[in-house]
This record gives C-alpha cells, sequence and structure tokens, in this order.
C-alpha cells in the first residue's frame, strides 16, 4: 500500500458567492452547500486515494495566487471560477503555467443563462467543462480527474 504522501492531491477552487450556496438562488444553484460539496469530495477522493484540498475565495488575486501554488504540489484542478468565468484574464493566465489535468465546473447551466454567462475566459485552456449537472458536476469532474492521473502514471 502506497503511503498517504504518494496519493495525487486535487485541488478544488470555488469562486466568488459559492461561500452562500444552499441560500444563494437555490432555483438556480441548488440547496446544497459548499460544506456538502467539499464534505463529499473529501470522501469521495479518499475512496478513490487521492487527496482533495478546497479553496473558497471571493477576490480573485488570491484565486490566482491558489493556482499558482500548486504547480509542483498537485496533479489535478477542478475551478469553478464563478463570476470570474466571464472577467478574469488573470485567471485564465495562471492556469496556463499549469501542466495537469483541468475541470472547469459551473452548477448551473450558463449556456440557458443572461447572454454575458455564455462566454468563459478560462474554457479553452482547460481540459473539459461540466455545466447545469448541479454538484454532480464536481464528481465527475473528479472522476476524470482521477481516471487521467492513473492512465498518466501507467504510461509513465
Amino acid at each position: 500500500m502506497s503511503d498517504i504522501t504518494d496519493r495525487p492531491r486535487i485541488l478544488v477552487i470555488h469562486g466568488p458567492n459559492l461561500n452562500f450556496l444552499g441560500t444563494r438562488e437555490p432555483e438556480t444553484y441548488g440547496a446544497t452547500t459548499l460544506a456538502d460539496i467539499n464534505e463529499t469530495l473529501q470522501r469521495t477522493g479518499d475512496t478513490w486515494g487521492v487527496d482533495i484540498d478546497t479553496f473558497q475565495s471571493n477576490h480573485e488575486g488570491m484565486i490566482v495566487e491558489a493556482i499558482q501554488a500548486i504547480a509542483a504540489s498537485h496533479q489535478g484542478l477542478i475551478i469553478n471560477p464563478a463570476a470570474y468565468t466571464h472577467t478574469s484574464v488573470a485567471i485564465r493566465d495562471a492556469l496556463l503555467l499549469l501542466k495537469m489535468p483541468i475541470v472547469e465546473v459551473h452548477l448551473s447551466n450558463v449556456h440557458k443563462r443572461e447572454p454575458f454567462r455564455h462566454k468563459s475566459l478560462i474554457s479553452d485552456v482547460c481540459t473539459g467543462q461540466i455545466v447545469g449537472l448541479g454538484s454532480m458536476g464536481y464528481l465527475l469532474a473528479l472522476e476524470f480527474i482521477v481516471k487521467t492521473i492513473r492512465k498518466q502514471s501507467e504510461s509513465a
């Protein structure tokens, strides 16, 4: 059995206002709280043999710094940049530093919402994008990243 320090690490970044999940616009974002999402991800990660770190910030610069900090320590990133999806060149540029699978997740289907939400500044630098599946989108992103990491380690 491998030592826990040998377990792959995946960071999950939650952007602005996601700290109010469960109470903020539940008709759009659902009743699941951010704590519920993080707990489910950590439990699932433990079952699958990966360590999950979670981070939420309402501040663009802190999100950029979190991305920069994982280049050498993590093997995957799940990011829901929330409103910064449509505005942040800084987050996009930080993502370009990473050489790992990156999945962009949105709880709501942004393509069924206001026109300004249809354009993501980061989708083309991410490995994939999951929209409109609620909190299940995070689990699908995690499954994809775990399988990608395992496939890469088998071929190395």
